[in-house]
């Protein structure tokens, strides 16, 4: 059993759901919402309490004016006052995806409030060495978003990122009637919350110096993009990266085996390469 539940935040009413009991853990997406980490969330609650929440401007956390944005500052933000508000800090926090962007500037801006950071493949496209040619990919997708052709955009979004789709997927996705609260959130993520996560840039040195970070990728995300921008910040960090069941969305597609190595990883000794010596113990 769970309680979705509301607070009243300065820019945003943010929906959250608690479940289960134990140590606390928070699972972060960007775009997605409480429900698809839902699966994720009951594999755990046996034995901890997991907070779960719809970023802004998704589901149920609605934002009166969406011209405020949504950065990565800023949902850490919020999230940083939901977990003042439920009285639960400091927390294990699982970020994935854009989340996983979302829980790093969480480690940087609100460090006494967590325990370790698990950032699972996050889309930090100004890591790379070919930060501009992934600049002008994204700008060209917006663009074709912006210009109406909804099935073209995401099919250069998941070229970019690496992944495969089957025949006919993306218009059984994007291509038939939608509610209207669909389409406003997916104009939103394209028109601001994608362009502020993919050209966030970490503060390595105070990543260094803040909760215990646990970088994840998926154990089927070979080639992928995320999979080479969560290798490039684990090279900045001196980490080396957990493998995680699945890809991209294993946490969807394995909720339990996800859930058996997240717990695994937040109790094991930090995973560093041999280039640089933990400091945390």
């Amino acid at each position: 059993m769970y309680a979705p539940t509301l607070i009243d935040l300065a820019e945003t009413r943010l929906h959250y759901e608690l479940r289960g009991s134990g140590p606390a853990i928070a699972l972060v997406g960007s775009p997605m919402t409480a429900e698809e980490f839902a699966p994720l969330a009951e594999a755990l609650a046996a034995d901890h309490t997991v907070l779960t929440h719809d970023p802004r401007g998704h589901g149920g956390s609605v934002l009166a004016d969406r011209s405020v944005g949504s950065t990565p500052e800023q949902r850490a933000d919020d999230l940083a006052e939901l977990v003042r508000r439920t009285g639960l800090g400091p927390v294990a926090i699982l970020g994935s995806s854009g989340g996983a962007v979302t829980a790093l500037a969480f480690a940087q801006r609100h460090p006494e409030l967590a325990t370790t950071i698990v950032a699972h493949e996050p889309p930090l496209l100004e890591l790379l060495e070919d930060r501009e040619n992934q600049r002008t990919q994204t700008d060209a997708m917006r663009r074709r978003y912006a210009d109406g052709d909804v099935i073209g955009a995401w099919g250069m979004f998941f070229d970019q990122a690496g992944i495969v789709v089957p025949d006919g997927m993306l218009e059984a996705m994007f291509g038939g009637e939608r509610s209207p609260s669909a389409l406003a959130e997916e104009a939103f993520w394209y028109a601001e919350e994608l362009p502020a996560t993919v050209r966030w840039e970490p503060d390595v040195e105070a990543l260094r110096h803040g909760p215990r970070i646990v970088l994840g990728i998926g154990e089927e995300s070979a080639g992928q993009l995320c999979e080479r921008t969560s290798e490039a910040l684990a090279a900045r960090l001196g980490l080396t990266a957990l493998r995680f069941p699945g890809d991209h969305t294993g946490f969807v597609d394995h909720p339990s085996a996800f859930a058996a190595r997240l717990k695994d990883a937040l109790v094991s000794i930090p995973w560093m390469s041999d280039a640089r010596p933990s400091r945390r113990p």
